[in-house]
């Protein structure tokens, strides 16, 4: 992979919005008493990269014609998201505590007729990747310069329609799309290789014409040389990014009840000082 356009500073920079992300997760589920903490903490330093230094976005203008697309097809893990749109200024952070709420604008799935920022609403799984393919085909038949990002769980691509969209952009050449999937294995049932395996994923990509780059999901200098390198590639680019369910905090990682549960008092208090005590390494 070649390094492009970001260094070191950068990369501290968004290492400590990372920080601030993840507490606003634990924070934000909290004062809900529900939500699914595991797949949105598994996505932090993916989701800060694209928000705080990849997309081509305007707070100021949230439905511009020629942004970049993020599609969270696993729409349960929209804390993550939900956070990352309030810090970089969609909607004022206050609203993170209001999760769930009926009248709330952060729903416990993207809704895109509510939340600023959002370019799709999501909730039922397989989708995102279809929609993501007619985002980049739309972008093509248009002549606009964006790009269109999805992120998959890796439970969630046991669903056929799936490999549908795959190989659909796979035959249109769609190098303007790019898959994310975040390899965290676990999935609301149990491991995702119990459940039923999807591996070998890099070789299932490749199969349908796409390009693949395999990541640590939480070192931010492997995630920004991977989002950099899928901008140079000629055909569509698969991410798959090893993660661990749950991470920064000791308690929930790795730990299948933590898809969707909410922290208790107690627990919020001790995970909010695991993340500022030590980041993620």
């Amino acid at each position: 992979m070649n390094r492009l356009v970001f260094n070191q500073k950068d990369v501290e920079r968004l290492e400590q919005q990372a920080i601030q992300i993840r507490q606003d997760v634990i924070s934000m589920i909290h004062a809900a008493k529900a939500g699914h903490p595991g797949g949105s903490l598994s996505a932090v330093e993916m989701v800060t990269a694209l928000y705080f230094h990849v997309l081509n976005i305007d707070p100021e203008n949230p439905r511009w014609p020629d942004r970049d697309r993020f599609v969270l097809s696993k729409g349960h893990a929209c804390p993550v998201l939900y956070a990352a749109l309030a810090r970089r200024g969609f909607f004022d952070p206050s609203h993170l505590n209001t999760l769930r709420q009926y009248h709330s604008i952060l729903q416990g799935h993207p809704d895109m007729n509510k939340t600023p920022g959002l370019d799709m609403t999501a909730g039922s799984l397989g989708n995102g990747l279809s929609i993501g393919v007619g985002m980049a085909l739309s972008a093509r038949l248009h002549k606009q310069d964006y790009t269109t990002y999805v992120m998959l769980g890796d439970g969630e691509i046991q669903e056929g329609m799936v490999w549908e969209a795959a190989m659909a952009a796979g035959h249109h050449d769609l190098k303007n799309l790019v898959a994310i999937v975040d390899c965290n294995g676990v999935q609301i049932n149990g491991w995702v290789n119990d459940v039923m395996t999807v591996e070998p994923l890099a070789d299932k990509w490749r199969a349908f014409g796409w390009a693949v780059v395999e990541v640590n999901g939480h070192n931010m200098t492997d995630v920004l040389t991977a989002l950099h390198t899928a901008k140079t590639m000629r055909k569509p680019t698969a991410i798959l990014m090893r993660t661990v369910k749950g991470k920064g905090v000791s308690f929930m990682e790795d730990q299948p009840k933590w898809h969707g549960a909410a922290p208790t008092d107690e627990e919020l208090i001790e995970a909010i000082a695991q993340i500022k005590e030590g980041g993620v390494v």
